[in-house]
């Protein structure tokens, strides 16, 4: 395969840029202008081209797309160009912004001059600058040969740093897998229904008011009030995110526009609790509008680009990119499923969605070798009557649908070594059962107790943090799956990358010694239950991103959410397509031998249908 390496240089000005817009209003926008762009094919010299929209047409046509590949700093926005501007598609889709990611963690910068002083390769001019507002007519020619030696220096640090990402063993799957991705962008099948938006909006704003009143929130008083608030928030089945204030080191409310816990609240499924969150930061519209209003302007421009943010999270799973997440569009709540239903196949296709059933449990009873847990996946069993026949000690054809509620709050809540006061709020949150706490440590008791070898791997995952922060390798776990690399401060993963901690480093406290890594965000606290919870949603990453690959072989790939992927079909297709994606969602790579997975599908042309 040919490989062409490729920037684009476009029109910008103050109020029109990426810093303003999203990349998909801004390729689509009327204002759009390329002022040129550079190639290098294969390892030939890199070439400058500028001319008008036909010229760079006829420039690009010269090249055998079908069997090209196109490789850029930000392939999300190069790519899209090429193809809404151009109606061009390669073969594949490289990207090194998406590389950095994976391999240096999402703690650490990537942009184009970040990797290029990173690796070694050169530095990035600041030519652009001069281009501000600047239509390619504006340009003198020696105005334009500047911008071009530019353009032509980056596509060159693209193309060396791609080589050294290459040469250290970037894993191939993974560069499908950041191919896949980008082209559920680039070049998007879904539909959205305006229709359908346009009354959703409507219906938001209408009850945006009510929703406050029916809140309590009479006085913005009450949303000031940490203590009000706080009992706001607990109203609705939210327990009140908590910090250690800079002030006073003592535990308080995490309510200021700057933490990530409370902002998150701002996506809450709850619509209540977005209005009173809303309400709290002083944003007029809650999320629910906001997204709204943004599906609706993409529907007017065209088809639904899927921005997904590759590697997004530290343990390697997606994200959402482009403002818009759709990792957590409302499944419950006054507005399930709505934005869902606006999501629609294609005339003539279907959507089908297939989410892996209970993974993260599975891999986690695997990974610690807990086989009674194993074989009761593996049979079909119902794990979480199991543990509740275990809590309330009765046989298992005698648990109550409410007390299986409760054995599935402690399998998912207890399996990373949360305590018993954790539990009592996760139980009173997700199960709605209130127990005081000499009963919830009861419970986790019998969990621990029950399940001896998960306890064993938070102890041995406590035991790789000093091994690691010490600069000693180990290897824990399901023998074979993850070991430790303690130059790099990072687990090794079965696909090659690694769940990194880095500038790990350990305090003395009375209870011992603590450890902590470094993020964006500040020093982040890690223990043995948090490095097996990171461990196992990166193992489950790992093996729902091999059985995308395995899917995309036949049926085109549109979007990924969490543990579930969704792929458009032919309608006539739809069933045996429907079983081909069961088949692979319950296959397990080699590595995962012996590790039972399952999946629930459902197909439909919108996807809130499926």
């Amino acid at each position: 395969m040919n490989l062409i390496t490729l920037d684009w240089e476009t029109y910008y000005d103050q109020q029109y840029s990426l810093s303003k817009l999203t990349t998909e209003e801004y390729i689509r926008d009327d204002r759009f202008e390329v002022i040129g762009l550079c190639v290098k094919h294969n390892d030939g010299p890199v070439e400058w081209f500028s001319g008008s929209h036909e010229e760079v047409t006829a420039y690009l046509a010269q090249f055998d797309w079908a069997s090209t590949g196109m490789l850029s700093h930000n392939t999300m926005f190069d790519a899209a160009i090429l193809s809404w501007r151009f109606g061009i598609q390669p073969k594949a889709l490289f990207d090194t912004l998406s590389m950095s990611r994976a391999l240096h963690g999402v703690n650490a910068r990537h942009s184009l001059k970040a990797v290029s002083e990173r690796y070694g390769v050169g530095e990035k001019g600041t030519e652009v600058q001069n281009a501000l507002g600047k239509r390619r007519a504006d340009f003198s020619d020696l105005e334009l040969a500047r911008y071009g030696e530019y353009c032509k220096t980056d596509a060159q640090l693209c193309y060396d740093i791609f080589n050294i990402m290459l040469s250290r063993g970037f894993p191939k799957g993974e560069l499908r897998l950041i191919d896949l991705t980008l082209r559920m962008f680039t070049d998007p099948v879904l539909e959205l229904d305006i229709d359908l938006l346009e009354g959703h909006l409507i219906a938001t704003k209408r009850a945006k008011e009510k929703l406050l009143t029916d809140a309590g929130v009479t006085d913005k008083k009450d949303l000031m009030s940490n203590n009000k608030f706080a009992d706001m928030l607990r109203e609705f089945g939210v327990e009140p995110p908590m910090k250690v204030s800079a002030t006073t080191g003592k535990e308080t409310y995490a309510f200021a526009k700057t933490d990530e816990d409370f902002k998150a609240l701002e996506e809450h499924e709850d619509e209540r609790v977005q209005a009173i969150v809303a309400a709290r930061l002083g944003n007029k519209s809650t999320i629910e509008e906001t997204r709204t209003e943004r599906f609706i302007n993409i529907a007017k421009r065209g088809k639904f680009p899927v921005p997904l943010r590759y590697y997004a999270a530290h343990t390697g799973r997606w994200g959402g990119s482009d403002k818009v997440n759709l990792q957590n569009l409302p499944s419950r709540g006054p507005n399930a499923k709505k934005l869902k239903s606006a999501i629609l196949a294609p005339d003539g296709h279907v959507l089908i969605d297939a989410d892996s059933a209970q993974i993260e449990a599975r891999v986690l009873a695997w990974l610690a070798e807990q086989e009674d847990v194993v074989e009761t996946f593996a049979a079909n069993g119902d794990v979480y009557k199991r543990m509740a026949s275990q809590i309330y000690g009765i046989p298992v054809e005698e648990v109550t649908k409410d007390q299986r509620q409760i054995g599935k709050v402690v399998i998912l809540g207890a399996g990373y070594g949360v305590g018993h006061v954790k539990l009592q709020a996760f139980l009173k949150m997700q199960a709605g059962v209130e127990v005081d706490l000499d009963e919830a440590k009861r419970i986790i008791d019998i969990y621990r107790q029950s399940n001896d070898k998960i306890s064993s791997l938070w102890r041995a995952a406590q035991k790789s943090i000093e091994y690691m922060e010490r600069g000693d390798r180990l290897v824990f776990g399901r023998p074979g799956v993850l070991e430790v690399d303690p130059k790099e401060k990072g687990i090794v993963l079965p696909n090659g990358l690694m769940i990194r901690y880095d500038g790990l480093y350990a305090e003395q406290t009375m209870d011992g010694y603590e450890y902590t890594y470094v993020t964006r965000n500040g020093p982040n606290r890690i223990y043995g239950g948090k490095v097996i919870e990171n461990v196992c949603q990166a193992i489950a990453r790992c093996i729902i991103g091999e059985q995308l690959v395995k899917i995309a072989k036949k049926h085109r790939i549109v979007l990924t959410v969490h543990d579930s992927i969704v792929a458009c079909v032919p309608e006539e297709q739809a069933e045996e397509a429907q079983a081909y994606v069961e088949q692979c969602m319950r296959w397990t790579p080699d590595w995962a031998a012996g590790l039972p997975v399952n999946c629930e599908s459902g197909t439909g042309r919108s996807y809130g249908e499926c």
